[in-house]
């Protein structure tokens, strides 16, 4: 989880500096930088099986999928690593650390960071304008929310569920629930994924 406890803030530059040679990832959020701890056996595989598909979709095209090691870039905000994310835009291609046009970005929910992947990190999500589609998956059943980005600029909420295709607008690409969820074992408990806070200095 985050910790509350509060270090010096640095600049997205001293940021982007340390990022480059420490040896995990940290996300920064506020002026803070957060290390990212492991994902569990069932995060890893729900993000591994959408980005093959979505990769094999989109290869040939002018979209990019990335997958956990790219950040998105919220300008004059923060740096997050999504663990799915797709641009399709131009622009994104002179950039090689980060990507701030993305059309879709996913995220597989874990009990340390729901709240704050619901919350203030939509929330930031959202000042993207490029932003077509923002993805939660939960790992611990079959259920998928897509929130998609309408022709009024609202956010429409759609769920699915055991035995239905997930729908993604933003590409033109579908999956079923068993191909998402292909060798995860809802028996096996693992440890949480999540976000502790670190030395400033990353």
């Amino acid at each position: 989880m985050i910790a509350h406890l509060k270090h010096p803030s640095i600049s997205p530059e001293e940021y982007l500096a340390g990022e480059e040679k420490s040896q995990i990832r940290h996300e920064y959020i506020d002026g803070q930088v957060y290390a990212m701890s492991g994902g569990s056996d069932s995060h890893n595989t729900i993000a591994g099986n959408l980005f093959a598909q979505m990769r094999g979709h989109v290869r040939g095209g002018r979209c990019r999928v990335f997958m956990e090691n790219m950040k998105a870039y919220i300008p004059a905000l923060n740096y997050y690593y999504p663990d799915v994310m797709v641009t399709c835009d131009d622009r994104d291609r002179s950039s090689s650390h980060s990507k701030s046009h993305p059309c879709l970005i996913v995220e597989v929910l874990s009990d340390s960071t729901e709240a704050f992947d619901r919350g203030d990190k939509f929330a930031d999500y959202r000042q993207l304008e490029s932003l077509q589609e923002y993805v939660l998956i939960n790992q611990k059943r079959h259920q998928v929310e897509c929130f998609r980005r309408n022709e009024e600029g609202r956010w429409v909420l759609y769920s699915y569920n055991q035995n239905e295709s997930i729908q993604l607008a933003s590409l033109d690409f579908q999956i079923s629930m068993e191909a998402l969820y292909e060798d995860v074992d809802f028996t096996v408990s693992d440890a949480a994924n999540g976000l502790s806070q670190q030395s400033a200095e990353p």
